[in-house]
């Protein structure tokens, strides 16, 4: 009866988003699985997204229903409007090129009849530029904004240096960078306070938004449908080799040079070990020239099919989740954490802030600071050395049951867009206030 009173009104959602299915990682499952909850519910969702060029730049797939002007419909019912994009190659300047020609678009085309009359309209980052084209298509049809923060952006642009890294320090192209950088920090943050809803993944960057004046802000975690791969027990080495695994994607602000430097110092210790690093990004090419060139016990591999993560994971002994030592990563948790604590495979987790809190207080594993290669070299051989790997807490797998399984956060959605819409049944009456 609910979700028949929810289609008696216009409860339609419009998604602007840099990335949707058939890519494959973090954001696009996300939506995936919340669009397969949402629609069923009574919330139509039509997304605009630009063709599929994730992670090369280039358009990856041949078939003219994903071409821009394309209006298709996706696997759970979504109608998706494809918009113009520009292919681009890893460098900063051509990425922001093609998110900003995609907000464009999405904008010329949100406006269009494929669309309709959205009553929410939900901007995801990343991309930066669709908070801006979420805000214009909200104003136009006089809908409700959500801004969904997926990471702690704008933040890591100056710990990450991506704008400044290749300037002299004090140069004329530093400073305007620089100047960049704020202008943008500050005009995101001006548009997350007049949002009517800013969506966060995390607790922690959630106050963060608030000690800033944004008003009101919600957590919706990033999920997984993973479930463990093995039992809960120890896994004894019988002397072989300890095997360790990282899947998922390899950039800079994953870090795992850590990992390599870290395997190359246990073997130099008279350890045996086998380390796997699967994935895409643009890191994948230097951090193979980096384990040939220390002779580390590193395989790295391009990605395999989301369908054979499990097997890796069933291959491993510990799995590897790591990111970089900046401040805003404390305020991150990363999709692919949940993914190993749902799996039954205890954690060598590269992590501070409510990421590591989470390791720790849930038992998934050990914690070792970002960016400390002697730390997680001792953790690796104290394993190696006493024969055995400890097994992770069931509770991990059940905190993600419980906090970050697709159905909890598909509920906890629709939950903050009925108070965004309330619901006709529970309206007041302006007479005598009692409720339908």
């Amino acid at each position: 009866m609910i979700a028949r009173a929810r289609n008696q009104q216009n409860r339609a959602i419009l998604l602007v988003t840099h990335h949707f299915a058939p890519e494959t990682g973090a954001p696009q499952r996300r939506w995936s699985a919340l669009a397969n909850y949402l629609i069923p519910v009574g919330y139509p969702v039509i997304v605009l997204a630009p063709p599929p060029h994730y992670p090369s730049g280039k358009f990856t797939h041949s078939s003219p229903d994903l071409l821009p002007g394309s209006v298709t419909t996706g696997r759970h019912g979504e109608k998706i409007v494809r918009v113009n994009f520009r292919e681009h190659s890893h460098g900063l300047g051509s990425r922001i090129a093609d998110q900003l020609v995609a907000a464009v678009s999405s904008v010329l085309r949100g406006v269009g009849p494929a669309v309709g009359r959205p009553a929410v309209v939900i901007a995801t980052v990343p991309g930066i530029p669709s908070v801006a084209a979420g805000w214009a298509l909200a104003r136009w049809y006089r809908a409700r904004l959500i801004v969904e923060m997926r990471d702690a952006w704008p933040d890591l642009i100056q710990p990450s240096g991506i704008l400044l890294r290749r300037d002299r320090p004090g140069g004329l192209r530093r400073r305007l960078r620089d100047l960049a950088a704020r202008v943008v920090h500050r005009a995101v943050t001006r548009l997350q306070s007049r949002a009517d809803l800013v969506v966060t993944t995390t607790a922690a960057f959630a106050e963060v938004l608030r000690s800033r004046g944004v008003r009101n802000v919600a957590v919706v975690r990033n999920g997984t449908a993973l479930t463990p791969v093995r039992e809960h027990a120890p896994v004894s080495l019988a002397g072989r080799p300890l095997r360790a695994v990282y899947a998922g994607t390899i950039g800079r602000s994953q870090g795992l040079d850590v990992m390599v430097r870290a395997a190359a110092l246990v073997q130099e210790r008279g350890y045996a070990l086998d380390v796997r690093i699967v994935g895409h990004g643009k890191e994948l090419e230097p951090l193979q020239l980096l384990a040939a060139e220390l002779g580390a016990p590193v395989r790295v591999e391009p990605s395999v099919p989301s369908t054979q993560v499990r097997d890796l994971y069933a291959w491993a002994d510990t799995a590897v989740v790591s990111l970089q030592d900046w401040e805003p990563f404390e305020w991150t948790v990363p999709s692919k954490l949940y993914e190993v604590m749902a799996s039954g495979v205890v954690a060598s987790a590269c992590l501070a802030g409510e990421a590591a809190d989470l390791v720790t207080a849930n038992g998934a594993g050990a914690v070792v600071r970002p960016g400390d290669v002697e730390g997680l070299a001792d953790l690796w051989c104290g394993w190696l050395s006493a024969g055995v790997v400890p097994a992770a807490s069931p509770d991990a797998a059940a905190w993600v049951a419980e906090h970050a399984s697709d159905a909890v956060l598909g509920h906890r959605y629709t939950e903050l867009l009925d108070e965004l819409l309330p619901h006709p049944l529970f309206r007041a009456e302006p007479d005598h206030g009692s409720r339908y």
